[in-house]
């Protein structure tokens, strides 16, 4: 081998060569996962989060305890309520109209007295007088009951009012689609019809 040769075999590497690549060295931590990986250990909840948490769990328990009481006494309430108004209500339907009936009874003690002396009375005019009175005393009775009698005659024909009987040639045009004449008096308890008046209507 010549110098020359010898020369260019021991010739150095060049800078490209001896340049290295340094990779990145991923660190490991104490349970062999690296900083990058993707499993982490979850932290657990300090112990003042814990008594947090468990005074909350806590205070809903009481509450929901107190919500269940509260409906408890609630239901038990409303079921005796309920149980009182059917009983009220039962006892309305039998004796209901025991007021009305007692103020009646006056009336009825009225006539019968009348009528007791209706074949020996010899002063006609003064048993007018007295069964007048009754009348308006049972009148009076009926308005304080909020009963009170429907004007018909006369009036225009209201079928929420009156119930016509029959139809008759009117006396003059004014009276045409008016009532003639009331056969039946009709009557009102508190503006609602208890009954309707039974006219005669003009036509």
């Amino acid at each position: 081998m010549t110098k020359k040769a010898h020369h260019e075999a021991h010739e150095p590497e060049t800078e490209m060569d001896n340049q290295s690549v340094e990779q990145p060295v991923a660190e490991t931590t104490a349970d062999g996962t690296g900083n990058n990986g993707d499993t982490e250990e979850q932290p657990s909840l300090e112990p003042a989060v814990e008594n947090e948490y468990e005074e909350m769990i806590g205070s809903l328990n009481v509450k929901l305890a107190d919500m269940t009481d509260k409906y408890l006494r609630l239901s038990a309430d409303f079921d005796n309520y309920r149980k009182r108004t059917l009983k009220e209500k039962a006892e309305l339907i039998t004796s209901g109209g025991e007021g009305v009936l007692k103020n009646i009874i006056p009336l009825v003690d009225d006539f019968e007295r009348a009528m007791a002396h209706i074949d020996t009375a010899q002063d006609m005019a003064a048993m007018r007088e007295g069964i007048a009175l009754i009348y308006g005393k049972f009148v009076d009775f009926l308005t304080r009951q909020g009963v009170k009698p429907i004007d018909a005659k006369d009036q225009p024909f209201d079928t929420d009012l009156h119930e016509a009987i029959t139809k008759i040639p009117a006396p003059t045009p004014e009276m045409k689609g008016k009532v003639i004449d009331c056969v039946e008096k009709g009557y009102l308890l508190n503006d609602k019809v208890i009954r309707f008046s039974k006219v005669v209507v003009g036509e």
